[in-house]
């Protein structure tokens, strides 16, 4: 398997706590990242599975950072913004295979 020099960490979040993940990603090496709205499809089974509330508005955080600090960065996420927060949040990483401007 490819080692990639990058990862994209996406974190899917209730609207309102993008900030949030920002600043957790922020304090764990991250430089910034990109906000896009969405929404979300969860049904009531999901609700009662997870013994939340599922709002349908989501905010979608997409922040490219070096692999080596991928793990400290989802860490970071998952303590401020998870599902045990009232942010609810999802977090992943993908590799990035290339990238244009990225200094």
């Amino acid at each position: 398997m490819k080692n990639t020099e990058f990862q994209l960490v996406i974190c899917i979040v209730n609207t309102g706590f993008s900030p949030i993940v920002m600043e957790a990603a922020k304090e764990a090496g991250a430089r910034g990242g990109t906000i896009i709205h969405g929404r979300g499809t969860a049904n009531r089974e999901a609700e009662k599975l997870f013994q939340i509330v599922v709002q349908p508005d989501k905010e979608i955080v997409m922040i490219i950072v070096k692999s080596e600090i991928k793990d400290q960065v989802l860490k970071s996420i998952n303590a401020k913004a998870g599902l045990e927060t009232e942010g609810q949040g999802i977090a992943f990483s993908l590799p990035v295979d290339r990238t244009a401007g990225i200094s």
